[in-house]
Order: structure tokens, then sequence, then C-alpha cells
């Protein structure tokens, strides 16, 4: 799959998108948040890639469907549905590579250190917990995807794994799921 088609596979799974919980509920608002984030980086990887910065484009698009695949999971949207990196196989131009190495080299430590500094917000007997436990799990497992790609040489599959398991946990903080324990920084909150 190429950036473009990356791109319109994302713009496709955002027009069968809704909300899922009504109107006026505590959880419409959280809905709406990782709706709004979803199609923000959407929009944002389609201006990347417009202005020829495919590594970007490509972040944002893997960060996005995150935050797209963490709400449907959640609850918060619908139809269920799941959008997980694939196989990108589009081409960074060598005169790209040096910013794709720093930034899924970057990404990579930020997922790591941002994986230590979240917990489970709901109470253990709360039946949340378990999807507060399910969120870092999923984000846990892009990240080691992400690793075996890199040491692989793969890095455009490396850095889409990367955005995707990150979006997990900012997904998770804002819903209430997740309770950051360290740097704010490193989340979207």
């Amino acid at each position: 799959m190429n950036f473009d088609d990356y791109g319109v596979l994302f713009r496709e799974a955002l027009c069968r998108t809704r909300i899922a919980v009504p109107e006026g509920t505590l959880l419409h608002r959280a809905a709406a948040e990782v709706l709004e984030m979803a199609v923000a980086y959407q929009d944002d990887g389609t201006t990347f890639l417009g202005d020829g910065d495919p590594v970007n484009a490509l972040a944002g698009f893997a960060y996005g469907l995150g935050w797209l695949d963490a709400g449907l999971r959640l609850g918060l949207l619908a139809p269920l549905a799941a959008h997980p990196p694939g196989e990108v196989d589009a081409c960074i131009p060598d005169a790209k590579s040096a910013h794709l190495h720093e930034k899924t080299h970057r990404y990579r430590r930020m997922l790591q250190s941002a994986l230590t500094m979240v917990e489970a917000a709901p109470d253990e007997a709360s039946p949340l917990y378990a999807g507060s436990r399910e969120l870092h799990a999923t984000a846990r497992s892009w990240y080691a995807e992400g690793v075996e790609r890199l040491e692989a040489g793969d890095l455009v599959g490396a850095l889409a794994r990367f955005s995707y398991g990150y979006a997990w946990l900012d997904a998770g903080i804002r819903a209430g799921l997740l309770r950051v324990t360290g740097e704010r920084g490193l989340f979207t909150v």
C-alpha cells in the first residue's frame, strides 16, 4: 500500500464512523474528542503528503488510525472495525531518509518511555480496569512489533507501528482509562 492509498483507507474509515454513545451522556464528550483527534490526524497526514513530506504523512495517518481504532475498541465509536498498520510499501525518497531515521528512533524512545509512565485509572474492581489493561497491552504489542521492524531495517513499518501504538495510550488517557504517572509532555492530554 502506498501513502496515497493509506490516506484513502483512513478517509474511507472515517466516513463510515459515527459516535456510538448517546448525545448528552458522559461518554459522548470522550467519543467526540477521540473522533476529533482521528479526523485531525487524517487532515494532517493529507496535508503533509501534499507538501511532499511522506515521513510526517505516514506518522500522522498511523497515529490517527490508532485513535480511531482505540475509540472503536472502547465502544465510543462504531462500526467496530480495525485498521492496524499493514504493509505500507511506499518508498521514502533518499532526500527524506535522514528524517525517517530520526523520527523513527525518536518515536521508539518516546513510546518506550510513555509505556512506563501510565497506569490503569479505574479501580481494579471496575469492569473498565480490564479495558485499561488491554489498551496498555495493545500499545505495548505495537511497540514490540515496531522494534522488530526497526531491527529488520524496515523504518517505514516501524514508524507506522510506533505511531499507531502511541495513539492507543493517548486515547486511553483522554477516555479516562489510563492515568499519566510521569512526564505529561509525552502525551496528548
